[in-house]
């Protein structure tokens, strides 16, 4: 069985790699409560709330605050936050995240926007909290493509059969650790966005969705990211805001499920890849399948069918092994992270 069966005073591991710590009380939201409580120190900035690191730094028990010219660095044990001024990206112990808004300042201090505070920092530095987010023995496995659709190609091969070969191989190893998988294909077949969505949402109990995919660009690109649901309010990735983006999605219920999974599943597969992996980060975007799906979901890419070296890399049955093999470590290192319950421990 998965390793949620494990017992509670086991878990000193946030997601394989952050250091789970109980706080008091929950900030899905920086309320106007909250920041009186707490001193958040919420200003608007260019029209967006915004929190200084400093109060970040009291909240999250950071020991340490570091600002060196732009460069900022958080640190406490297990865990460092790595940002830089005019910049959107964030190192978490080295694994990298895109902000919805770059990281500015006011005055002598350092702020982050409110909703990447909510969003995402939160979310990965306390899974803990994220409401019944590890009752789930499923997995929804989505092999991208198919069909009429090849996906992304070269001279070695197609997109859409690297995806479903990870996929098998994936709900292999899945299936040995005591999980029910479903299939969104099983074979060569074309599926539409819409139908995914459905045979996804057709899974009437708690499950995960994942995404698999492989990359394409130009003859530079390279590496492996990872993409969760915008939240409203958040643009696609590198696109302009409009007005629809404010617009709340099915999979939006889950949003900091979302980045939860989205971090575990990133982290585990680059340290299983190690030096054949290079970073582009977890990233939001509003994929019609991140944006249906009632279930928690992330979109995998798992590198470049453009790039020279990865396109080889990619045809290698033990890079997809690897690939495989991380996703499998992450999804049971989760289930058992965001089921953990510290209020329950106090009881």
């Amino acid at each position: 069985m998965p390793s949620a069966n494990k017992p509670r005073s086991s878990m000193n591991v946030f997601l394989g790699f952050f250091y789970l710590t109980a706080f008091l009380a929950p900030i899905s939201a920086v309320s106007a409560q909250a920041n009186k409580n707490a001193g958040w120190d919420l200003i608007k900035i260019g029209g967006y709330d915004y929190v200084s690191l400093e109060a970040i730094k009291r909240f999250y028990s950071f020991t340490k605050l570091t600002r060196s010219g732009n460069s900022v660095i958080l640190d406490k044990s297990k865990v460092q936050m790595k940002l830089k001024v005019g910049s959107s990206e964030c190192l978490m112990n080295n694994v990298k995240f895109i902000f919805s808004h770059a990281v500015t300042t006011s005055g002598n201090s350092v702020y982050v926007s409110r909703i990447d505070l909510a969003k995402l920092i939160d979310p990965v530095l306390r899974p803990n909290f994220i409401k019944n987010a590890g009752d789930f023995r499923t997995v929804i496995l989505d092999a991208g493509h198919g069909g009429k659709d090849p996906g992304a190609t070269n001279q070695v091969g197609t997109e859409a059969a690297y995806n479903l070969r990870l996929a098998v191989r994936l709900k292999g190893l899945l299936a040995a650790k005591g999980f029910k998988v479903k299939m969104i294909r099983d074979s060569d077949r074309f599926y539409s966005l819409e139908e995914r969505v459905t045979i996804a949402n057709s899974v009437n109990e708690n499950a995960i969705f994942i995404s698999l995919h492989f990359n394409s660009g130009g003859r530079q690109a390279r590496g492996i990211e990872t993409f969760t649901l915008s939240p409203p309010g958040v643009s696609h990735y590198d696109a302009s805001l409009k007005a629809s983006d404010a617009i709340a999605r099915a999979g939006n219920e889950h949003d900091s499920a979302n980045i939860a999974l989205a971090t575990v599943i990133h982290g585990s597969v680059l340290r299983k890849l190690g030096t054949n992996s290079f970073d582009r980060g977890i990233k939001r975007a509003r994929f019609s399948v991140l944006s249906g799906v009632k279930h928690p979901a992330v979109l995998f890419e798992g590198g470049f069918m453009t790039h020279p070296y990865e396109a080889r890399l990619i045809a290698n049955e033990s890079y997809q092994a690897a690939i495989a093999q991380g996703m499998m470590d992450a999804i049971d290192r989760y289930r058992f992270a965001v089921g953990h319950n510290p209020k329950a421990e106090k009881r």
